[in-house]
């Protein structure tokens, strides 16, 4: 099954966090902030969304940046995603 998001939405699936941190140190799960870093696995055609003409700017593959509270969290078969705005996309990681 697919997800074939519409309008300006993007469907990423979330990076997986960090266990240790650069100096070493383990984390535990309670510790472990929730990444902001997805891959981009579907985007949709973009078009006039709100009177406004939106150019998709992502593509899938792509790593990105979102915003820490965007999008809504959809679980499908056993992968989760997360469905948000292009808008809420804040950078693309290269």
């Amino acid at each position: 099954m697919k997800l074939k998001p519409l309008g300006d939405r993007v469907v990423i699936k979330q990076l997986e966090a960090e266990e240790t941190t650069k100096s070493g140190i383990i984390l535990a799960p309670t510790a472990k902030e929730k990444p902001q870093q997805a891959e981009v696995v579907s985007v949709g055609p973009g078009g006039v969304v709100d009177g406004k003409e939106i150019k998709m700017e992502v593509k899938p593959g792509d790593k990105v940046i979102y915003s820490k509270y965007a999008g809504t969290e959809v679980k499908l078969d056993k992968d989760e995603f997360i469905i948000v705005r292009q808008s809420d996309i804040l950078a693309i990681v290269e």
